[in-house]
């Protein structure tokens, strides 16, 4: 369990710094569609950390 929830707390913040990292390495057109790039990944984001807090409750609730 405790392994389990280290990995919660882990992969989020990796996720989020190599986002920005490969974010800064974009192509020449990135800038001119930057924001309907940056609303996607916030979204897919935001779906998946409640996807995440989902399944965490399910394993939860029945262990």
């Amino acid at each position: 369990m405790f392994i389990a929830i280290i990995l919660v707390i882990i992969l989020p913040a990796l996720a989020g710094v190599f986002t920005i990292v490969f974010m800064k390495k974009g192509d020449e057109n990135y800038g001119s569609s930057s924001k309907r790039n940056t609303t996607n990944l916030t979204l897919i984001y935001i779906v998946v950390i409640i996807i995440s807090f989902i399944a965490l409750g399910f394993y939860i609730w029945f262990n």
